[in-house]
Formats: C-alpha cells, sequence, structure tokens
C-alpha cells in the first residue's frame, strides 16, 4: 500500500518542493464501520492524484444548504420513465465488441444534497454531455432535505435510480436494509480505473460494493480575507490556543471573530458536527478519533464532551460570533459568504465547497483587497490532521442506463466539465468543487484550489468525516439533532453526548 510519506513526496515534487518524511495512521472501517485500514490511503492517493493534475500548470454542499428544491433535465426528450422496456433489442452494458448499448430513449433519475442554482446548473451540464452523446434523459433533483427525504422514498418505492450520499454510514445502512443494488463488477472496474480502486471502499459493505465515488471535500479550512487581516494588524494564527488569543483581541478591537450558521433543513447540526470532528482530530489525536467513529469508546466519553464544550464556550463568548439569521441554529450556513465578504464578520470555518457561495465575481487568494483565502484550520499540538470527505453515488434500480451514468459520474470528463461550467457561472471565482479522480484538468483550477492541495500535502493524517461514517441513526440523526440543542442551550454539553450515546444501534 502506499503511505503518507510517497503521497506527500509526490505531491510536493508536482509543486516544485521537497520531500517530507512523515507516515500516516490509516483509518479504520467503512460505511457504518470502516472494514479495511486501506480505504484511507486510498482516499490519500486519490488526492495526490489531484495534486499531479497541477503539475501542469457547501453552492455546494455535503449536506445541502438552499432553501428550495432545484430539479433540471438533461435534454429536451422527456424520456421514459419504464426504462426496463427500453432495452428490449440490447439488455447488457456493452456489446460483443466493446460498444456501449444503446440507451436512446432511456431516462436515469438521480437526486441528492446538492441544490444551489450554481450546483445543480454545473451538474446537470455535465450530465446534459451525456445525454445529448446518449439520446436519453437525465434529471437531477437537488434537495436541502435529501438526506430525510431519500428514506421516505426509499420505503415508499418512489426513489430515484440513483442517490448521492455525502454519508458512507447511510449507504450502509441502506443497503442493509435491501434498498440498494449492488454495483456490477464492471461498473466497480470502471470507478476503479477513474479513481483510486480503494475509494470504493468507502461503499463497501460487508464485502460487496454498493457505492462509487463522484466528489471529494477537504475540511479543515478556515476562510477569510487577507487584506483586512493586514489592515487590522491580525496574523494567521498556526495554534489552537493563537486562534483563541486573535479572537479575543477582535473582539477587543470591536470586530467580530467568527460568522456561524447551522441551518440547513433535515441537515441542520452538520456545521455543527463538522467543528466537532475537527476538534477532535486535534485534541486527542487520530487513534481517539477512530475509537470514536468505531463505537470502541462511547460518545458520551470525557474527551468526546470535552471537545463539545469547548465549541460551546467559544461560541457564547459574548461578541464571538455573528448570526444573520438571529442565532446559530437559524442561520443558513451558506449565509455567512457574504458576511465574510464586507466584513461584518473575520473568520469562517468550513469546507473548500464553501467557496461557491461568495458572491459572483469575488476574488480568490490574488492579492487584491477583498480577496478572500482559507487558512488551515490551527493545530493544538503541532500535527497536522486532515478532515476530509466525499460524495458516493448508489443505485435503487438495475439497469444498463443506470450503470452507464454512474460510470459516467466517477470519469474525469464529468469533473472536468462540472469544473469548468462553476467557474465560468461563478465569473471565474472558486468554484467549491474538489475532485479526486485521476485526469482532473489542472487548467481549471485557481491558485487557492491548488493550495487545499498544498494543505493536503502537508498533512501527516488524515480522517474521514465522523458523522457520515457512523450510523446513520447517530451520525445523520441524534448527532445532528442533539447538537444542534446543545448549541441552543436547550440540552448541555454531557446531555447532548449521553442521548446521542444512547441512541446507538
Amino acid at each position: 500500500m502506499v503511505g503518507l510519506q510517497a503521497v506527500r513526496e509526490d505531491a510536493r515534487r508536482l509543486m516544485g518542493r521537497g520531500s517530507g518524511n512523515a507516515g500516516i495512521q490509516n483509518k479504520e472501517r467503512v460505511a457504518m464501520r470502516l472494514s479495511s485500514l486501506k480505504s484511507l490511503l486510498a482516499l490519500l492517493f486519490a488526492f495526490a492524484l489531484v495534486a499531479a493534475a497541477c503539475s501542469g500548470d457547501d453552492t455546494a454542499s455535503d449536506d445541502g444548504e438552499e432553501e428550495t428544491t432545484t430539479t433540471a433535465a438533461a435534454s429536451d426528450d422527456g424520456g421514459d420513465d419504464s426504462a426496463d422496456d427500453s432495452m428490449e433489442e440490447d439488455d447488457s452494458m456493452e456489446e460483443d465488441d466493446g460498444a456501449m448499448a444503446d440507451l436512446s430513449g432511456t431516462t436515469v433519475t438521480i437526486s441528492g444534497p446538492e441544490n444551489s442554482e450554481v450546483d445543480v446548473g454545473a451538474m446537470q451540464t455535465a450530465l446534459d454531455a451525456f445525454a445529448a452523446e446518449n439520446d436519453m434523459t437525465i434529471l437531477y433533483s437537488g434537495s436541502r432535505s435529501f438526506s430525510d427525504d431519500i428514506g421516505v422514498q426509499a420505503e415508499a418505492g418512489t426513489a430515484s435510480d440513483l442517490a448521492i450520499f455525502p454519508q458512507p454510514g447511510k449507504v450502509a445502512d441502506f443497503a442493509r436494509d435491501g434498498f440498494l443494488v449492488p454495483v456490477p463488477a464492471d461498473t466497480v472496474a470502471v470507478a476503479n480505473s477513474n479513481w483510486s480502486p480503494d475509494w470504493t471502499g468507502f461503499g463497501t459493505v460487508d464485502g460487496e460494493v454498493f457505492a462509487v465515488p463522484s466528489k471529494a471535500d477537504l475540511k479543515s479550512l478556515v476562510w477569510y480575507q487577507p487584506a483586512r487581516f493586514e489592515a487590522k494588524g491580525y496574523s494567521v494564527p498556526e495554534t489552537w490556543d493563537e486562534f483563541k488569543t486573535l479572537a479575543d483581541e477582535m473582539i477587543a478591537n470591536g470586530d467580530t471573530p467568527l460568522c456561524v450558521g447551522i441551518e440547513s433543513g433535515g441537515a441542520t447540526g452538520w456545521a455543527f458536527t463538522d467543528w466537532m470532528e475537527d476538534l477532535m482530530l486535534r485534541f486527542h489525536g487520530p487513534d481517539v478519533y477512530d475509537q470514536w467513529v468505531n463505537h470502541d469508546i462511547p460518545f458520551n466519553d470525557p474527551r468526546v464532551v470535552e471537545v463539545m464544550q469547548e465549541i460551546l464556550d467559544l461560541w457564547n463568548t459574548p461578541g464571538m460570533v455573528f448570526a444573520s439569521g438571529g442565532t446559530i441554529a437559524t442561520t443558513p450556513f451558506a449565509e455567512n459568504a457574504e458576511p465574510l465578504v464586507d466584513g461584518t464578520c473575520m473568520m469562517h470555518r468550513q469546507a473548500n465547497f464553501f467557496a461557491g457561495n461568495f458572491p459572483e465575481g469575488t476574488p480568490a487568494n490574488d492579492g487584491s483587497e477583498g480577496a478572500v483565502n482559507a487558512f488551515y484550520f490551527p493545530t493544538v499540538d503541532g500535527s497536522r490532521p486532515i478532515l476530509v470527505a466525499g460524495t458516493l453515488v448508489s443505485s435503487f434500480r438495475d439497469a444498463p442506463e443506470v450503470w452507464a451514468v454512474m460510470e459516467y459520474m466517477t470519469s474525469a470528463e464529468y469533473a472536468n466539465i462540472r469544473q469548468e461550467t462553476q467557474v465560468a457561472t461563478l465569473g471565474g471565482s472558486t468554484s467549491g468543487f474538489l475532485s479526486a479522480v485521476n485526469g482532473w484538468d489542472s487548467a481549471n483550477l485557481n491558485d487557492l484550489e491548488k493550495s487545499f492541495l498544498q494543505i493536503f500535502a502537508d498533512a501527516e493524517s488524515a480522517r474521514f468525516d465522523a458523522s457520515d461514517l457512523m450510523p446513520a441513526a447517530v451520525g445523520s440523526g441524534t448527532f445532528w439533532t442533539e447538537g444542534t440543542a446543545a448549541v441552543n442551550g436547550d440540552k448541555t454539553a454531557q446531555e447532548a453526548a449521553d442521548a446521542i450515546e444512547a441512541s446507538w444501534p
């Protein structure tokens, strides 16, 4: 297996830097509980492929953020909902000579959490290209309440053909409940040729593949404006203590350090869990983090409660937080972009996909006044862990056209069209989209996006989003709701952690 040392050496070589020598501890278990240590290494290797693409030179959220559901069609052809009957002449994915089966007249529906006009438009443009080539129809429907909706639809038998899951844990639950169709070997092979093969480990449940990768995210970021920092005499903090000291200095100067919002429809609370995960890695390290994810220690372990309390104490400090919705729990996370740009707040901790929420034309990392940038979420003890995530595509229907679209969504062509479209739609700004697909075109990446790769290259360890790996009843259930209750002051950190522990399957 490829270790982090090799990954970092490759990334730095391609970025024109020297090599590092740190090792990596691997992430245990996948889906509800990662079954293989090699999955994390595969994730890191996949990011190295992105770094390799650079040598030639939540708007999106994993969980959804907009008020409305957006639906778009991939072609003018209305398609045929009874797609199983449309393949009478050829019911195999490929002819004997290797040519793709005739997909004309078929329809494939897709649902997922990405629902802003920018994300849906770019995704649909990428899907349109495939639909036009094959004279078919592809319909994507995005909703900020996807996490709740897909469960209801699966139970009712009305789920979309394909679903985009941010949570491997939810994929595992749906697979074990018999809702998902195992991915055929041919499609797995295509996904493994486009991404590092072990990426499918995150969609593997009890030895069978139920999901393939389509997107990757880097979460350990804090957004800010360098020019505003310079004008105020602020320095980018490197440690957690420096971060808190800087925040106190900002308050003393009459500035509001943080914009915070965790509202996201049925997914309200996920932004709070990201803070928890980043700080669990920093306070207690990768090994304890793994034990927490796998329930080898209880959710109400004193170390977990300590981290939750740390966040609550920070956010409840007078003058610390601006919440445009009136409270943190009623402020959509995406609404933190504009107040950051206009100086209402000085910092916002959020993943790379947050870039897509900035006003059109907002400059990024170019040295100009008003430009946004992001720095690494500060360390506690000098180590450099990173929190990562991604989305997986699963199927509720077994049909040639469904597998063909799934394969396309793992391809560099899909990623490149989506990235190019998002950049163009945003007037050249940072897209918010990130991929680890082999063959991603570096020409579509700006300097800020390349800096994300540098943060990755400098990492000493990495872990997948904990709530996404936990059983859905916890990770996208009580962790969200009880975390929100604690943020609202309805429960103490201990009470919230106790309730989450009691809910663990």
